[in-house]
């Protein structure tokens, strides 16, 4: 076979230790007035084994370099500001002789003084909010026993430790979330006024909004309003077989009075965003799913002056991924996936969706300006990692800020390609190709298929980077077939409940249109995928010998295993019916699998619970057109994580998880043979 060609120079993704110490901005706060921004960047610490977060003080008008402001060894997170300017954030600081410590609240004078703390509970602080003119804040935290008192909590939790009792009794659902059991603490929201806390931080003051909440603030998102008088959050409510929907309540941050904004049977609402006169919450809806019909995510605006509910931008065809109030509460500025990108628009009161930028980015953490005339945000696509950027409203013109670190060089192109699926559907993909491809021979192709099943390729990642296959010689497709977001509901409905024809047949045809292209090797190709992306190459696998290899990472195997099973069982059996699951399982076709697969899994993933994991490699083995031998050998592998969830987040192990699958093409894409890392014994 013939060997991929040099065609780059050096850059950060020729070898994974560089990568890895890339630095990685998440998150952006911009203070009351304007004149701070802060980002938070994670790096690697000393060992290289775990990412560390510090935070970043950042020039809002972009003339000065980035500024560290905190240098903690365990870290920083959750930044926001008060509304005097200092900077509220959670860290955990343990002693030099201590392993670890539960995440504190600390605040960070504005006038550059020393960071203190100001809560601390044996439960940790999950997150904070801080109001934009009041000194009220709000808080998340753990807590545990009967009364929710905080001696009951130090009691409990001290006595769980010191006899070492792990177990968890459980009256409804769910029972764990992702990569962590849920309880036996429950989350509560405390609140506070800044003003009354000294610099020993008299916990006394911190206020418990909601007593007994059971399980109603899991993955809870909430918001405060500007005054600090209220907290509009998602409380879930349990219902029948299991069931539970999310509904929109009020609380009052002195008495803790709640009160029920929304309840809708047919739908979850999350996401709140309360207007800066506190008299408006606009939220998301998503309606409820049935086995023949997708959710429909809309916007919606209640009123507290008359209690009703209006639907915002009705008509429009887009699903709205985050939404912030323009400060003089005329409109809102939101951004959504769309064809592969995720623009900010603007929604003034009775006017259709305008949108603000046109390039081929995705965009987060929008932070309007106090005038309203400019919108900073995080900004992203798969030519560059999340970084600030300064957006004029009017104009839509994008300046670059200062950042903690330069892009990172990249080994190749990104271009765009489209066909046209069998049912008439336009498909479109991004194209990821060597540098250089045009002048060399053809180079091979690796299909790569997203997660979700509700998403798109429209933003840098981290976990599943094609820059790192790139720089190996491979040309990466990243196609959004059927139920891919962006692109309308009627596309999402093209795959719903139907995940093994629309979104198949989508993913042949976008690859027919790849390997059409002249710098393609059409006799080396691979897919790829994660999670509902493992799915699918579960599915190719099972319907089509034209790739040379298969890698499937935390992947649904039997459907009729997965859908009672997964964490959030009640989402997916919306959808996963008996007949859809026999319809679209991809293990009643392992007898036709004859390409060789990597299967990938963490033991700590609830998303995707092992199990699926494991009976695909045991059928595999048994039962597939490509079994072990008489002696065990097969060409499958199965690369295992006993303590990784659904994504490989340790440093070292994602670093496996990159060699492994590099090995894997190499040998059945290239022909060749690729030493496997020594850790791996």
């Amino acid at each position: 076979m013939t060997a991929i060609p040099e065609l780059h120079a050096g850059t950060p993704f020729d070898d994974l230790d560089d990568y890895l110490a890339l630095g990685r901005v998440s998150g952006l706060a911009l203070s009351p007035d304007g004149q701070r921004l802060v980002v938070a960047q994670a790096t690697l610490d000393k060992k290289l084994t775990k990412y560390v977060t510090a935070l970043w003080e950042i020039d809002p008008g972009g003339e000065v370099a980035a500024r560290r402001l905190t240098r903690g060894r365990t870290g920083e997170s959750n930044a926001t500001f008060t509304s005097d300017g200092d900077l509220l954030f959670t860290a955990s600081r343990p002693a030099q002789d201590e392993d670890a410590a539960p995440d504190a609240l600390w605040r960070l004078p504005a006038d550059g003084g020393e960071a203190v703390i100001i809560a601390c509970r044996g439960g940790g602080i999950a997150g904070v909010r801080a109001a934009r003119g009041a000194s009220r804040f709000v808080v998340t935290t753990g807590m545990l026993g009967p009364s929710g008192e905080v001696a009951d909590d130090e009691r409990v939790r001290a006595e769980r430790k010191d006899k070492k009792v792990s177990a968890i009794l459980h009256s409804g659902f769910p029972i764990r979330y992702r990569d962590h059991d849920l309880g036996p603490d429950v989350p509560h929201l405390l609140s506070a006024s800044l003003d009354k806390f000294d610099e020993t931080g008299d916990e006394s003051e911190l206020t418990d909004l909601t007593p007994m909440p059971g399980s109603a603030l899991r993955e809870a998102n909430y918001a405060l309003s500007d005054d600090g008088t209220f907290v509009v959050t998602s409380w879930a409510v349990p219902g029948p077989a299991a069931s539970i929907r999310n509904t929109l309540v009020r609380i009052d941050t002195e008495t803790g009075a709640r009160i029920v904004l929304v309840d809708d049977d047919a739908a979850d609402v999350s996401d709140p965003a309360i207007s800066p006169d506190g008299r408006h919450v606009v939220f998301t809806r998503e309606s409820h799913a049935t086995a023949d019909s997708a959710p429909r995510f809309t916007l919606h605006r209640y009123s507290f002056d008359t209690g009703s509910v209006s639907e915002v931008a009705s008509g429009w065809d887009r699903w709205a991924t985050s939404v912030s109030w323009l400060p003089d509460g005329s409109g809102l500025v939101v951004t959504a996936d769309d064809h592969g990108r995720g623009p900010i628009f603007v929604i003034l009161e009775g006017s259709d969706p305008t949108p603000v930028t046109a390039d081929d980015f995705s965009y987060t953490d929008l932070q309007v300006a106090p005038d309203g005339s400019t919108v900073f945000a995080l900004r992203a696509s798969y030519v560059a990692p999340p970084h600030p950027v300064r957006i004029d409203i009017g104009t839509g013109t994008v300046s670059l800020l200062e950042a903690p670190a330069e892009f990172p060089e990249l080994p190749g192109t990104l271009s765009e390609i489209e066909t046209v699926a069998p049912d008439g559907a336009t498909i479109r993909a991004w194209v990821a190709m060597p540098t250089g491809a045009a002048a060399h021979a053809p180079v091979p192709l690796v299909l790569w298929v997203h997660g979700g099943p509700l998403g798109s390729w429209n933003t840098w990642a981290w976990r599943w980077n094609p820059w790192l296959l790139v720089a190996r010689g491979y040309a990466i497709l990243l196609p959004d077939p059927a139920l891919s977001t962006g692109y309308g509901q009627e596309f999402v409905e093209r795959g719903w409940g139907k995940w093994g024809r629309a979104p198949f047949t989508d993913l042949m045809a976008i690859t027919d249109a790849a390997v059409a292209l002249p710098e393609i090797d059409d006799k080396r190709t691979a897919a790829m995928g994660g999670s509902f992306g493992g799915y699918m190459a579960n599915w190719i696998a099972g319907h089509t010998d034209r790739f040379k290899a298969i890698v499937t990472h935390a992947s649904l195997w039997a459907l009729d295993q997965f859908a009672p099973t997964t964490d959030a069982a009640w989402y997916w059996q919306r959808e996963m019916t008996p007949e859809m699951a026999v319809e679209n399982s991809p293990h009643l076709y392992v007898a036709d699998i004859i390409t060789p697969m990597l299967v990938i899994h963490g033991d700590k993933d609830f998303r995707v619970p092992i199990s699926d994991g494991l009976r695909l490699w045991f059928e595999l083995l048994s039962e597939s057109g490509l079994p072990a031998d008489d002696e065990g050998r097969t060409d499958h592998r199965f690369l295992y994580f006993p303590d990784e969830n659904h994504w490989i987040l340790s440093p070292q192990n994602a670093k496996v998880w990159y060699q492994v699958v590099l090995a894997f093409l190499s040998e059945h894409v290239l022909g060749e043979d690729a030493a496997l890392p020594e850790v791996l014994g």
